[in-house]
This record gives structure tokens, C-alpha cells and sequence, in this order.
């Protein structure tokens, strides 16, 4: 064992030299980008049509009871299909009716499908947690719904709602990893074309491995920053409250 462990650090070695090198610098670094801008374009339009179906969800009256359902049996479908197996789905489909869609594109497609569902119920239970009294109080002040939830709910339910939609999002740049079964050129896709060419797989995938980290570990300290942040915020909204005063009143002392 110990002699098939030398074995495989002096290929290490020896390739690491021809490996590291500035062309395949920029071929990683685009790979890299790829997956980058993959979970941003996805995840991003997955939070946008996250709110909306979310407000398309809790529109109240009977008349709106199919749309309700419509939303809710969105949500627990897609929370439940893999994303490989939604991928393939996309991509037939795509293809099957003829549309000449880049790969990248139906990538973000998909990524946009499983997203909205996800970020949706993440959005949902931050809307839920802001006390029903809230939406009293707004419509007895004759706000509209929009109103209501743009200038009452959303800026309580935020403190909810972003630190786990901030770990979806840095949990999917992971995910990524799924689209380089259907020839994507992101990280994974890179690490298996410098295997093939005849590198070692610790070598092209060791590599990959430290990019994952390099795009994940900023995202996480970012996402642990806001939460930290959020927290504070919602400590100094309680003492508010608990001495009676605003705010507003507060920053005039």
C-alpha cells in the first residue's frame, strides 16, 4: 500500500508541471465561470418567479382556489424530482419540439424549474412567519396586498428568508455538478476532459475539487456575514419593542 501511495504522488508530480500551466488555467477558469453563472442565472430567476408564485399562492378568495392548488402542486412536484432526471426531461422536450437551444440555456431552464420550487416554500415559510396581525393591521389600513407585502411583511420576513436561500444558492453551485451529463463545459465536465487526455484522476479532479471550494467557501462567509447581520438587527428590533419606543425615536436620543 505504501509503495502504490509513492506510485501515485511521483505521477502527481510529474504531471502537475505539464498540468498547471496558463492554457489550461483559462480553460478551468472558464469552466469555472460557467458553473458560476449557471447557479446565479438560475437561482436568480428561480427567487423572482419564487415570489411570484408564492403571491399567486396566498391570493385569497374561492375563485382563486385553482391557482392555489396550481402553485402548491408545482411546489411538491419539483420539490421531489432529482435534478439529473429533470435535465434530461428539459432537454428532450426542448429538442423534441425543435428549438435550437444552447446546452447552457437548457441547463439554466432547469435550474430555473427546481429553483422556483425550492426558493418558493424557502419564501413561503418566511411570509408565514410573520405574525397574522401584521396583515390585519395593513388591510385595515387600506393597503393593497402588493402594498402590504412590499412595505409590512417582506422587510420582517427577509430576516427569515435569506440565510436559507443563501445556502440553497451555494448548495447548488455544487449541483452544477449534474449538468456535465448532458456535455456541459463547467467544472466537473473540465475535470473528466483532463482525465481522459490521460492525467490522473487526483490531479484533474483534486484541482476541480479546490475551484468548487474557491466558488463555494466566499459564498458561505458572505451568507454567514448577512446572517450575522440579520441577527443583530432582529436582537435590536426586540429591545425596541420591549422599551416601547421607534426606531426613529431611538436614533433621535
Amino acid at each position: 500500500m505504501y509503495e502504490g501511495f509513492l506510485d501515485i504522488f511521483d505521477v502527481f508530480l510529474e504531471q502537475a508541471a505539464e498540468f498547471y500551466v496558463w492554457d489550461n488555467a483559462v480553460y478551468l477558469f472558464r469552466a469555472m465561470m460557467t458553473t458560476l453563472f449557471m447557479t446565479i442565472v438560475g437561482c436568480g430567476l428561480g427567487f423572482v418567479f419564487g415570489m411570484i408564485l408564492i403571491y399567486l399562492r396566498k391570493t385569497p378568495g374561492l375563485i382563486f382556489l385553482p391557482v392555489r392548488l396550481a402553485m402548491i402542486f408545482y411546489v411538491e412536484i419539483f420539490r421531489r424530482v432529482p435534478f439529473l432526471v429533470l435535465l434530461f426531461l428539459v432537454m428532450f422536450t426542448v429538442k423534441g419540439f425543435g428549438l435550437d437551444y444552447s446546452l447552457f440555456t437548457i441547463a439554466c431552464i432547469s435550474i430555473v424549474i427546481i429553483s422556483t420550487a425550492f426558493i418558493g416554500e424557502i419564501i413561503r415559510g418566511g411570509l408565514d412567519s410573520v405574525h397574522q396581525t401584521q396583515w390585519d393591521t395593513a388591510a385595515a389600513m387600506n393597503f393593497s396586498r402588493l402594498q402590504t407585502l412590499r412595505h409590512v411583511i417582506l422587510p420582517q420576513a427577509w430576516k427569515v428568508v435569506l440565510p436559507p436561500a443563501f445556502a440553497f444558492f451555494v448548495m447548488f453551485i455544487k449541483d452544477t455538478a449534474l449538468t456535465s451529463q448532458v456535455g456541459i463545459l463547467e467544472l466537473t465536465q473540465a475535470g473528466k476532459y483532463y482525465n481522459n487526455l490521460g492525467y490522473s484522476a487526483i490531479l484533474s479532479f483534486g484541482t476541480v475539487l479546490l475551484l468548487y471550494f474557491v466558488l463555494s467557501y466566499p459564498m458561505t462567509r458572505l451568507g454567514w456575514w448577512i446572517e450575522a447581520r440579520l441577527r443583530d438587527r432582529r436582537r435590536d428590533d426586540d429591545d425596541e419593542l420591549e422599551i416601547g419606543v421607534t426606531p426613529y425615536e431611538l436614533r433621535r436620543t
